[in-house]
């Protein structure tokens, strides 16, 4: 019989059986056991922080622009204030003696007192949805800025600098009225234009039956009435608008593009 120790392994050899034991075998189970049972705490960790912080990483808030003027206004529950930065999905508001102004690009949304709207995006464009009172929105350009009312779509009609003012009547009766440049207003594939100047009471309607635009503010408005097919809401023109000369921020409502 030969006997062969190295490092700690005794290896015994005879004519009909070869046998090799150790002594570092318990050892070296338990030390395989504990480096599984790591790894598997590791890789459990791993997969937790990946789950908590991927939503994050992938879906950012969106930031729109910052409050310019805030007087008795608020962000969500929060009171607004100067510089805060405004979020898609924001709620804007204001007292009842309130109001507030945002620049957002190359737009600007001032919300009068009593009124609401909230912040999103239309395809990377800044946009608003008002759900109650009065906006005022001013553009450089005709995709700076939409804003929504119900299912219309009010916006600039040009890449003049453009000034309009809506008023949410009700929740399917709104006013329009263009104070510089002109507007489109748009429910779904029937868009019509709001020349500069004008003002139109709309009435938000799928069954509205075709409405040309009467009395004041119609210049232009010449041709075939609009098909009742895709009529899909009634105006009726309420006169000529002043130009806006109270707000005390005037001057950077026409210029959107100034800090």
């Amino acid at each position: 019989m030969t006997r062969l120790r190295v490092d700690c392994l005794t290896v015994t050899s005879s004519k009909d059986r070869l046998t090799v034991t150790s002594s570092m075998k318990s050892f070296a189970v338990t030390i395989c056991t504990d480096w599984i049972s790591i790894s598997k705490s590791i890789l459990a960790l791993l997969v937790s922080i990946s789950l908590l912080t991927t939503p994050v990483w992938a879906a950012p808030s969106s930031s729109l622009g910052v409050v310019v003027y805030a007087d008795r206004a608020h962000v969500g529950a929060a009171q607004a204030s100067v510089g805060a930065t405004v979020f898609s999905g924001d709620r804007l508001s204001t007292e009842q003696t309130g109001s507030m102004q945002v620049r957002a690009g190359a737009a600007r949304l001032l919300l009068a007192s009593g009124s609401m709207a909230t912040f999103s995006e239309d395809a990377a464009t800044p946009a608003a949805t008002l759900t109650l009172g009065t906006a005022t929105f001013s553009t450089a350009n005709s995709n700076a800025f939409a804003l929504h009312v119900g299912s219309a779509v009010i916006r600039a009609n040009s890449n003049q600098p453009t000034i309009g003012r809506v008023t949410l009547l009700t929740p399917k009766e709104l006013i329009v009225r263009s104070t510089r440049g002109s507007l489109t207003i748009a429910v779904e594939d029937d868009v019509r234009e709001i020349p500069e100047g004008a003002a139109y009471r709309v009435v938000l309607d799928p069954n509205a039956q075709p409405q040309g635009p009467q009395g004041a503010g119609t210049k232009g408005y010449g041709g075939p009435p609009i098909k009742a097919a895709r009529s899909k809401f009634i105006w009726y023109a309420i006169g000529i608008t002043a130009v806006i000369t109270y707000f005390a921020v005037s001057e950077a409502l026409e210029s959107p593009d100034r800090p």
